[in-house]
């Protein structure tokens, strides 16, 4: 057999292939293209397992475990406690291991999963359906802009500046490529939150989209419903939510939001290293034939029993190309099952009790915070659990070296995607956050300014 194992075919039937097109080896297929290296790559001499497993433990050491310091930054992925019930429960193998449910008669746990994660996600969001999931939250804001093209045919989407800067950057790539126009719209110095006046200035007739957070980057709770009061019926409000704040926020949808999108990694998945993470989709059901991803369905199967499928699935490998709204394929379905089982588990009430934890140690350090000379907020609007401050007396680098001294991850650097804002960062706080981690940041922060 050839060395490429994954081609099912033997040497022979190979050698017949290339000398039917001309060429001499499978190598000189590649001949074009150019070589990502060009020098041997500098790795060890193979080892006896022992060793191997002590110097990859010994590497893995010098990541920063989480649990092992205090954790004071959010930004798009945060950390949360996740009952040990969670892990067990999704590492079954028959989530784990389960890839695109296409024959419900042996798939009904996985789709009865992401049946209840649509539904818990309608209900945060105040909408009528929501899909089974997608890559993160970036590519679900995206997907929401190409949507509002497809459902209103205007060609302009008017972004928030304080949405989360990836999720703009990879919105503007998807526009790019679509040739839809994407305009920025400020916000306030003062509150943080979408300039109202620019934005009734920035609406025309070929204005598909309005984006704006909720909260937003910045942690600012935008007013949904002024917002949708400048639109006009034709342009589609899409809401940026963290579902977290969504059990304590109003609905989104029942302050005129359409499109409902976000990062559902807060709800039971841990932060890693910034992924794998799940998009969550929400909009009302007229548009439902214009979402992207699939959505899976409950149904009776020929004995009257209850089953679960997947019902209007609009990516490219289902139906006409023409037609596709999507190419989404193998979305994070494992991750949404973990969603799933954490909002069952947690409940209204236990959701309930993870935000107002998260809302309540936020606001007592801002207050504390409020009161240290060489620290000032940045902004005056209202805000959930993350608040950005002003640094007088040293960068934010060397904060954040001198906090993890002391095994604090400290706050967001925001002057990298905000320069605007200068020399500030980006505090957060969750449940997780231990009262007696609370006193000893602002002890060390008054030592250190």
């Amino acid at each position: 057999m050839s060395h490429f194992s994954y081609i099912p075919h033997t040497d022979t039937e190979i050698q017949k292939m290339l000398e039917t097109i001309g060429v001499k080896s499978v190598e000189a297929l590649f001949s074009d293209v150019p070589r990502v290296f060009d020098f041997d790559l500098a790795l060890p001499d193979s080892s006896d397992e022992f060793s191997v497993a002590r110097e990859l433990k010994t590497l893995a050491q010098k990541n920063l475990n989480l649990n092992e310091v205090a954790v004071f930054r959010g930004a798009g992925i945060y950390y949360h406690y996740i009952p040990s019930v969670i892990r067990a429960l999704s590492s079954r193998g028959e989530f784990l291991t389960a890839y695109t449910p296409y024959q419900p008669e042996v798939s009904q746990g996985t789709l009865q999963a992401l049946f209840e994660f649509q539904t818990m996600i309608a209900e945060l969001a105040g909408l009528e359906v929501a899909n089974s999931s997608m890559y993160d939250g970036a590519t679900a804001v995206a997907e929401a802009a190409l949507m509002a093209v497809r459902v209103n045919g205007r060609n302009k989407i008017l972004i928030s500046r304080a949405l989360h800067p990836e999720y703009q950057r990879v919105t503007g790539t998807y526009c790019h490529a679509q040739n839809i126009e994407l305009e920025e719209l400020p916000y306030s110095e003062n509150t943080g939150q979408i300039d109202l006046k620019k934005l009734k200035n920035s609406l025309n007739d070929d204005v598909s989209a309005v984006i704006v957070g909720y909260p937003n980057y910045f942690g600012i709770i935008e007013d949904l419903r002024e917002i949708k009061a400048l639109l006009d019926e034709k342009v589609i409000f899409i809401v940026v939510a963290n579902p977290i704040a969504l059990s304590v926020l109003e609905a989104p949808g029942s302050l005129g939001a359409d499109i409902v999108v976000g990062e559902g990694q807060p709800l039971g998945n841990p932060p890693s290293l910034g992924g794998p993470g799940l998009g969550f989709f929400a909009t009302r059901e007229k548009f439902v034939r214009k979402m992207p991803g699939r959505i899976i369905g409950e149904t009776q199967d020929a004995d009257g029993k209850t089953g679960y499928v997947m019902v209007l699935q609009t990516r490219e490998q289902h139906i006409r190309r023409g037609k596709a709204t999507s190419n989404i394929c193998s979305n994070h379905a494992h991750n949404a099952v973990i969603a799933a089982i954490y909002m069952s588990l947690m409940g209204k009430e236990g959701l309930r009790e993870v935000a107002i934890r998260s809302y309540d140690k936020a606001h007592y350090l801002f207050q504390r915070i409020s009161e240290i000379e060489g620290m000032a907020p940045l902004f005056s609007g209202p805000f959930f659990h993350e608040f950005a401050v002003k640094l007088k007396a040293l960068t934010a680098g060397e904060l954040n070296n001198k906090l993890l001294e002391h095994k604090i991850l400290g706050p967001m650097e925001l002057e990298k995607d905000f320069p605007e804002l200068g020399n500030s960062v980006l505090f957060c706080t969750t449940e997780a956050v231990r009262n007696d981690d609370l006193e000893f940041l602002l002890g060390r922060l008054e030592e250190i300014i």
